[in-house]
């Protein structure tokens, strides 16, 4: 089974190590892992943006990039809902090549649907001894049901998941939405953080690294040097000692 591996921009510049953690968990579940070294953007900030043209010209180098491989896997809500949702439905709903896009669609999986759904996973890498909460990011859970999912697999490394008041709430990231309407971002952050604090829970575990990045940087601006912040991923491969 040859998986091609959709790392995200964001990951790739800002944290790697969830890129490593994923690579790890698909390579343990038997996977042949492609990773097209030249891979950039699934163009949803664009898109988001107004800028079509672009988003159009990402998508087909992304396209161009795994249309080879069996599945197609990113450790992002986000990116998938763009490639299964929005490419399709919208932004090459008219095009010549939608057919391909089409394709595209139906190959690519999140990582925690990917590995409950498609591999069905019986075990993962790690154990984790702490206790958790779980935010779900909204395109994840909207666009394409990511709920259950992590959820499951975090079960099997043992940790402890206590749910957070709000969890399927929006903590503000939204994209260009926190940069836009920023102190209307503040405020939702600012309600997430007050939800994780009520848990007790050692970390916070998402799905999507924009609303990581987020809510850990209002955490550490409201003084919490205390609790963790990691995506599934690295809590699944055991790497959260190598997160940043």
């Amino acid at each position: 089974m040859k998986v091609g591996l959709f790392v995200t921009c964001l990951v790739d510049l800002v944290r790697p190590n969830i890129g490593f953690a994923t690579l790890k968990l698909l390579e343990d579940a038997g996977c042949e892992v492609v990773f097209p070294s030249a891979q950039t953007c699934c163009g949803q900030p664009g898109y988001n943006s107004g800028a079509r043209e672009i988003s159009q010209q990402l998508g087909r180098k992304l396209l161009s990039e795994f249309k080879d491989c069996d599945y197609v896997v990113a450790p992002s809500g986000s990116c998938s809902g763009q490639v299964k949702i929005h490419y399709v439905q919208d932004l090459f709903r008219d095009a010549p090549d939608r057919a391909e896009f089409e394709k595209l669609s139906a190959k690519w999986f999140e990582l925690s649907d990917f590995l409950v759904n498609v591999l069905r996973v019986e075990s993962v890498p790690s154990k984790y001894s702490g206790s958790v909460t779980y935010h779900d990011s909204c395109a994840g859970l909207r666009e394409i049901g990511i709920k259950q999912q992590p959820r499951q697999l975090l079960a099997k490394t043992g940790c402890t998941l206590t749910e957070m008041n709000d969890a399927e709430k929006c903590c503000g990231f939204g994209g260009t939405f926190s940069i836009k309407l920023g102190d209307i971002s503040t405020r939702m952050a600012d309600n997430k953080c007050v939800n994780i604090a009520l848990t007790g829970a050692d970390a916070m575990v998402g799905g999507d690294l924009g609303c990581i990045l987020n809510i850990e940087g209002r955490l550490r601006r409201q003084g919490d040097m205390k609790t963790k912040v990691y995506h599934f991923a690295e809590v699944l491969a055991g790497m959260t000692n190598s997160a940043k």
